[in-house]
């Protein structure tokens, strides 16, 4: 989907997702020390302004600046400060070296596409910084629930991985998500790829 198109979509509604960050956000960076944040496709800020809670330093960028617009207010709301950068993350180009964590959180793109945010984003990050990956596997597609039904979109702990020159995999793996859906509880499938600059 395009810009105007997650202008719509988040307009619909007062959030489309939860406020609540993701769980796998959550899990991964247990125990870091905050320092400067780059959450790339942002949307509307939960995991930028839940990382602004914890004390980090944190930079949200979404071409969607009705996206943002909510993250601003969820900020507030929550008593902290993020800043906001409306860029597309496909033309984005992040200061090197100059963050301690990086997010990339559900971001489906045509894998030449999503290949140059990789790059970028593991460029933007400072020496034994860690750069975080989550989005939906392509296995999610047969044996999961939710997200997009495009294949080239999909993730795969691999395909990420190798998108990671110069830095070092610690994790790259498939994991399970509980869905609540109309039929009951469903398991969503994630790729989740964890890296660090050294």
């Amino acid at each position: 989907m395009e810009r105007a198109e997650w202008d719509r979509r988040y307009e619909t509604a007062e959030l489309v997702w939860t406020a609540s960050p993701n769980r796998f956000v959550v899990e991964e960076i247990a125990g870091m020390r905050p320092g400067r944040a780059l959450d790339l496709a942002a949307g509307e800020g939960r995991n930028a302004v839940w990382l602004a809670e914890l004390g980090w330093q944190v930079t949200a960028v979404d071409f969607s600046a009705v996206g943002l617009a909510k993250a601003g207010k969820l900020a507030e709301s929550r008593g902290v400060s993020v800043d906001r950068a409306t860029a597309d993350v496909r033309d984005y180009r992040p200061e090197a070296a100059a963050y301690d964590l990086v997010l990339i959180v559900y971001l489906h793109l045509p894998a030449a596409e999503l290949a140059g945010v990789l790059s970028r984003a593991a460029t933007a990050v400072a020496p034994s910084g860690t750069l975080l990956v989550i989005g939906h596997d392509v296995t999610n597609m047969a044996d999961g629930v939710g997200g997009p039904q495009i294949p080239d979109v999909l993730y795969t702990p691999e395909s990420i991985s190798a998108g990671l020159d110069g830095m070092e995999v610690r994790r790259a793996e498939r994991v399970r998500r509980p869905v609540d859906t109309g039929t009951g509880r469903r398991e969503a499938i994630d790729t989740l790829v964890r890296a660090v600059r050294i």
